[in-house]
């Protein structure tokens, strides 16, 4: 059977900062290696979008000026539907200020509110110092929940130790705040997180992702990759649809390594 995936980039030209389109490319071209077609679709201002014809959604990060140009346009024209599509099961990534907006409130350092859409139960502060540098995060049961195995779809040959824990680059100002609505993506094993304080990165409801992860995550970590994929798959085809394992031997080194690297510094 042939499979096709439609693919939205929320705000390309002004949402894309510190290597995030590579994760456009990394779902691309591990749908292309399968044979899975990909249509991609940029989301920009004022555009009109059918959210139940999408399969993955992806939003990346902006500075602040960024994010004020697309904030109004993106709580007022997408919003609503957005948040419908994630209740339907969406598969949605987003990426610091992507990420933000989908909380309730982001102010920003200088007092500015920009209101989110309030997929995710979270709010964000600006902060006076950044956070910056590069981050590992332990997923596992603490952050994807033990209702179902998430990221199951690796290669056998791969190392379950290593496929447990994320690598990426933060910088960022804000701290974000989750409420009980949300569950964290995983735990700081090196680096700030969320906001420097409880340990926590990132957000998780239902299908929908969210991290202060650049750098690209995705190719960094090709087994989210495919998590995110095997998830629009089976929400567009049903639950037989299953991905082929690719050789990821030099992507999951090149993990390892900086895993390493990181947990001892």
């Amino acid at each position: 059977m042939s499979y096709r995936l439609r693919l939205a980039h929320l705000y390309p030209e002004q949402m894309n900062i510190y290597g995030d389109r590579g994760n456009i490319l990394a779902l691309t071209q591990r749908c292309a290696w399968r044979g899975i077609a990909v249509d991609l679709l940029p989301v920009g201002v004022g555009a009109d979008v059918d959210w139940g014809a999408v399969d993955i959604a992806f939003f990346g990060g902006g500075q602040d000026s960024g994010q004020a140009l697309i904030a109004a346009d993106f709580v007022e024209r997408q919003g609503p539907v957005l948040r419908a599509a994630v209740e339907d099961g969406l598969v949605l990534l987003s990426i610091c200020g992507g990420y933000q907006l989908l909380g309730h409130t982001y102010v920003t350092h200088t007092g500015e509110q920009l209101p989110g859409v309030g997929v995710f139960d979270a709010r964000t502060l600006g902060g006076a110092v950044r956070l910056i540098g590069n981050i590992v995060v332990g997923v596992g049961d603490w952050g994807l929940g033990t209702e179902e195995s998430h990221f199951n779809l690796q290669p056998p040959t791969a190392n379950s130790q290593l496929a447990a824990r994320l690598v990426g680059f933060e910088n960022h100002s804000g701290r974000t705040y989750l409420g009980p609505g949300a569950r964290p993506l995983g735990r700081v094993l090196a680096g700030h997180g969320n906001n420097g304080e409880d340990g926590s990165e990132g957000a998780v409801y239902r299908n929908a992702f969210g991290c202060y992860m650049h750098g690209s995550l995705l190719p960094k970590n090709p087994f989210f990759a495919d998590h995110l994929i095997g998830l629009a798959l089976r929400r567009r085809y049903g639950p037989g649809a299953e991905l082929v394992a690719l050789d990821d031997r030099l992507e999951l080194a090149a993990q390892h390594t900086m895993i390493e690297r990181l947990i001892r510094l």
